[in-house]
């Protein structure tokens, strides 16, 4: 069986890396992984693919810069044309990007089955780009991997047990992920207190929004004077604070460079909290057993909420220091369920495709 990997940024190539490695293992598998090129990443290097164990891609379209439109049509075109030189039996798919979108249109136009990893997630905010991606690419799949219960359940309540498609839940790849790169962590050389406050920021309905960045870099600060809040800043919030004249130099904030993925759960690993507005952080924090507090209207991740390991907090300053200062008061987190399924959800989904009968 051949399948086609459409992969577009960092985050997807990690949890694509749980497939492939579950792919590599069946010899009756073959995967051509094709990177649009979506998210530009300087830190996808030779050295990137090498320490994460991440095969490389057979193809690059080197897609990136443009917009919704002019980029997934580029997208689109590109991988149709990879399909039609490999005649793959499968496209595999991930998430809510453009390059989600393009591989699933690509794959439908030319009647190859497609396979959506992340399926049936809704945050029900349609002015949000990834809502989009999520329902078209969800409403022509074949088989939708979905991650969790509620995922089942709002396709269900969408009317998809009418719809010619396999429903299965798989448990969320990010857990074997998790799992996985825990042993291969290490910390940035900037962090060296024991106890701390993880938080990043980069969605833009905060930080194109003047009020409410303000509101939580002040909030930041009040809890800063209690707790050291470490923040790996995105380069589009830096800018946006740059433009507001933030004092970075005084501020009781330790802001340091963006980090890589094995940096990333060595702080997941080492933190008393995290506040977040990335919705991968927000389960992440959940498998390294850390209370989240999410700084968004909405979340995609509705059960975690629904536990009380993650608060809903938008942009409300006095919401967002009492909330934190509510869940640092707990503890360490502790739960019995898995939501997310027992770290095996690459197998259980190469095993679906080859089973899977049309």
């Amino acid at each position: 069986m051949k399948i086609v990997t459409v992969v577009g940024a960092r985050p997807q190539f990690i949890k694509a890396a749980v497939v492939s490695r579950a792919m590599a293992a069946r010899s009756e598998c073959e995967e051509i992984i094709v990177h649009t090129g979506q998210h530009f990443d300087e830190n996808m290097s030779d050295v990137f693919f090498e320490e994460m164990a991440i095969p490389k891609p057979h193809y690059n379209l080197n897609i990136n810069g443009l917009g919704h439109g002019a980029m997934t049509g580029q997208m689109l075109e590109g991988i149709e044309k990879v399909l039609l030189k490999e005649q793959p039996d499968w496209v595999l798919v991930y998430g809510d990007t453009n390059s989600t979108l393009a591989g699933a249109l690509a794959a439908k136009k030319l009647h190859i089955k497609l396979a959506h990893v992340e399926a049936g997630l809704r945050s029900f905010n349609m002015d949000m780009p990834e809502e989009i991606n999520r329902i078209l690419t969800d409403r022509i799949s074949d088989i939708l991997f979905c991650p969790t219960d509620q995922a089942v359940e709002n396709l269900n309540r969408e009317g998809y047990g009418n719809i010619a498609c396999k429903i299965v839940k798989c448990g969320d790849v990010m857990q074997d992920a998790a799992l996985f790169y825990a042993a291969k962590s290490r910390m940035p050389e900037a962090v060296v207190a024991d106890h701390f406050i993880l938080c990043t920021l980069h969605r833009a309905e905060n930080t194109d929004d003047t009020t409410r960045l303000k509101n939580i870099i002040e909030a930041l600060e009040v809890l800063s004077q209690k707790c050291q809040v470490v923040f790996p800043l995105h380069p589009r919030t830096r800018a946006k604070l740059e433009k507001m004249n933030y004092d970075f130099e005084h501020s009781a904030i330790l802001f340091i460079n963006p980090v890589g993925y094995l940096e990333m759960v060595a702080l997941l690993k080492k933190c008393v909290l995290v506040m977040t507005d990335s919705g991968g952080l927000q389960k992440e924090a959940y498998f390294f057993r850390k209370y989240c507090v999410t700084m968004r209207d909405e979340t995609e991740w509705v059960e975690l909420v629904e536990k009380g390991y993650n608060s809903l907090v938008g942009s409300d300053q006095k919401k967002i220091v009492a909330e934190a200062e509510r869940l640092l008061a707990k503890g360490a987190l502790q739960v019995s369920e898995a939501l997310y399924g027992s770290g095996d959800a690459g197998t259980f989904i190469v095993n679906q495709l080859l089973s899977f009968e049309a």
